[in-house]
């Protein structure tokens, strides 16, 4: 699209990530995006895919019954563009076709899905801040790590590390369970380690809802309650902190606690304990949360790249 054609328009940008089925309404006015509202919907889908890495007939019908509803609502709030992107769970399924076919059908969307790559450049744009800055991206289903100068990565990589992934492979019902997953996750964090440490980068930006959690949960506001969230700052210690003190909270404590999204309760610190694993490895001695992430770049990156 040309200038002219982007000075006013309203769009919507839905995503289906491994954790959530999350929508940004937002209009492109003069060169920048203005964020109208946003929609959730817990779905999990990396859970659901079986040993075959298929996603599930329930959770295809689940989708695109909850796909259909957000494009009505974009719609309903005067979107005259709507796109639609998958990453990490919708990357790996095995089925993924017939899911796109399904999307179609049910709401019209087609359904582009991001490369590794390209979900960690949409992430870093949407989130990162002028001059050098590295961010992270912890998903359900990976984990995305980039850096760059000026809302231009340079450098990035997606790793097969996330809260939902790992909550299959490992059960933490204490404290001392927290220790085996940040060792896995150093494990596969140690073969790009060179990459993401050869610059000194001071300004780190974290990307999701092990971020915005952790936000909550350490200042004891309610899941829902953003107004102190985007721009808090996690140390290395008090992250491992929350990360022991959920970890020897039984679930249904954790389920009780204002501060955790219900649908995240049972994968927490499986989240947090990659974060421990990213700090420790890239050095990190403190992160800035960022609620905006790959919703934020997908529209960027689509209208706004080409104006520079």
């Amino acid at each position: 699209m040309t200038t002219e054609e982007v000075f006013h328009l309203r769009t919507a940008a839905i995503g289906i990530g491994s954790n959530s089925l999350r929508m940004l309404v937002a209009d492109i006015a003069l060169g920048e995006l203005h964020r109208l509202k946003r929609y959730r919907e817990g779905l999990r889908t990396f859970a659901a895919l079986d040993n075959e890495g298929n996603i599930s007939q329930e959770m295809i019908a689940l989708t695109s019954e909850k796909v259909r509803q957000f494009h009505e609502q974009a719609v309903a709030s005067g979107a005259e563009k709507v796109h639609l992107f998958a990453t990490s769970a919708i990357r790996d399924a095995a089925n993924q076709q017939e899911l796109i076919h399904a999307l179609e059908n049910a709401s019209g969307l087609q359904m582009e899905i991001c490369s590794g790559k390209l979900e960690a450049e949409l992430s870093y744009i949407g989130a990162a801040d002028m001059g050098m800055c590295g961010m992270i991206d912890i998903g359900g289903g990976s984990t995305e790590l980039a850096i760059g100068r000026d809302l231009s990565m340079s450098r990035c990589d997606s790793l097969q590390l996330g809260a939902v992934r790992l909550h299959r492979m490992y059960a933490i019902n204490c404290a001392a369970d927290v220790w085996p997953v940040v060792e896995h996750a150093k494990e596969i964090l140690r073969p790009v380690v060179d990459t993401f440490t050869a610059d000194a980068i001071e300004n780190w930006v974290g990307v999701g809802g092990t971020f915005t959690t952790s936000a909550t949960v350490a200042q004891s506001i309610p899941h829902d309650d953003r107004s102190n969230v985007h721009g808090y700052v996690l140390t290395r210690a008090e992250v491992e902190r929350l990360a022991l003190e959920l970890a020897d909270m039984p679930l249904d404590k954790r389920l009780q606690l204002p501060s955790i999204q219900p649908q995240r309760a049972d994968i927490v610190v499986h989240g947090i304990a990659i974060l421990m694993a990213c700090m420790d490895m890239l050095h990190i001695p403190q992160i800035r949360v960022s609620v905006f992430g790959n919703l934020e770049g997908y529209l960027k990156l689509k209208y706004l790249r080409q104006q520079g």
